[in-house]
């Protein structure tokens, strides 16, 4: 039994479940102290022990004793700190391992076709680096974006879904050394669909452009890093060309309705649209106080000024609903696994995060179509 692992697993899982030392001892019929000796590893303790531990952490026995692989070229920056930072390293850690583990067992690796591009990616050029990436990527230059995540996983970038409920987390990357390139992208309800799609975006532009950045011990907002992904984001998502035939398109229409469809179109937030008309001198900093002005005119209630907006409704009419940002990849290399015995229905389960009955319920709806 190491000790030091199984003290940090269970630290880990009680934080990660919102749990206190109390609650977790009094869950598991232990003492207080019982838990916080264990915590420290200043003892071992019997096994009946653990077992209990697991039963009120609801986790399997050997997921405490089972070492996390420490990740070192990580970028995982927030706007404040978190405090179970700890448990989403290493539920990312566990996830690139068994996404590595199935592309090896199915030979299906794939190459990180944009590496050949990124000392092209200049930070003074944004959008030229934008612009390159989506070449690259065989998009046209007017071209939008209908499935980033397929995108992106079509590029050699795994995507993980997160679900943290905080909105000033909203993704995280983590660099080929750690088995990336990879983008961590928070799903948590409240963030609006078009936040994902734009952090998975932002993620990518930080893998461009700041391969330096992706040091684990940096935790502090760079604002000109950020201001740069933002920037390479909305111009990936929404090229210059695109959005200028969108938007002379749609000139006959009111303002909010033409902002609207033109985002609905790039499956960015209105925000990005009014960033881009800033940036392009076509209107001035008022169009914010414009634009809400109006909204409110047509729908009779305000929208909050925030850096996206929260949710889908009401904060923002003609969302886009949760398929509109889906990762497929590592479902299908689970089902293949599974399906030509590489892994076992159980294992399945444990790699997808669900029970076995689901997992069951899920391979009886694999074999309705072939």
């Amino acid at each position: 039994m190491n000790l030091q692992i199984l003290a940090l697993n269970v630290r880990r899982l009680r934080t990660a479940k919102g749990l206190s030392q109390r609650v977790l001892a009094e869950n598991a019929g232990l003492s207080l102290p019982a838990i916080k000796s264990l915590e420290l590893a200043k003892s071992e303790p019997r096994m009946r022990t653990v077992q209990a531990i697991a039963k009120a952490l609801d986790v399997r026995l050997q997921e405490l004793f089972q070492p996390v692989r420490q990740l070192c070229t990580v970028r995982f920056r927030s706007a404040k700190r978190l405090q179970n930072r700890e448990n989403i390293l290493a539920e990312v850690a566990r996830w690139l391992d068994n996404f590595s583990y199935l592309e090896e067992c199915l030979n299906k690796k794939r190459p990180f076709s944009l590496g050949a591009v990124r000392e092209q990616c200049s930070r003074d050029r944004l959008s030229e680096a934008a612009e390159l990436c989506r070449k690259k990527l065989g998009l046209k230059a007017t071209e939008p974006i209908h499935d980033v995540c397929g995108l992106l996983e079509h590029a050699g970038v795994k995507v993980l879904p997160l679900t943290m409920a905080s909105d000033s987390f909203f993704g995280l990357s983590v660099g080929e050394e750690d088995s990336g390139p990879a983008v961590g992208v928070n799903v948590w309800e409240r963030i609006s669909v078009e936040r994902r799609i734009f952090s998975a975006a932002h993620e990518l532009g930080h893998l461009m452009l700041h391969p330096q950045a992706y040091d684990i011990t940096n935790v502090d907002e760079n604002k000109e890093e950020e201001r740069e992904a933002d920037c390479f984001a909305g111009h990936f998502l929404m090229p210059n060309k695109g959005f200028r035939k969108e938007w002379n398109e749609a000139a006959g229409l009111h303002f909010v309705h033409r902002v609207f469809k033109v985002k609905r179109i790039f499956r960015v937030s209105y925000k990005t649209v009014l960033v881009r008309l800033l940036e392009e001198g076509a209107v001035d900093k008022s169009v914010w106080k414009k634009f809400n002005r109006a909204y409110q005119q047509l729908f009779n209630r305000s929208l909050s000024f925030k850096a996206e907006p929260m949710g889908i409704d009401p904060a923002e009419p003609f969302g886009l609903q949760k398929f509109d940002f889906y990762e497929d990849r590592f479902k299908l290399l689970t089902r293949e696994a599974v399906e030509k015995d590489k892994i076992s229905l159980s294992r399945g389960a444990e790699m997808l995060g669900i029970g076995i009955e689901e997992m069951q319920d899920l391979l009886q709806h694999w074999e309705v179509i072939l």
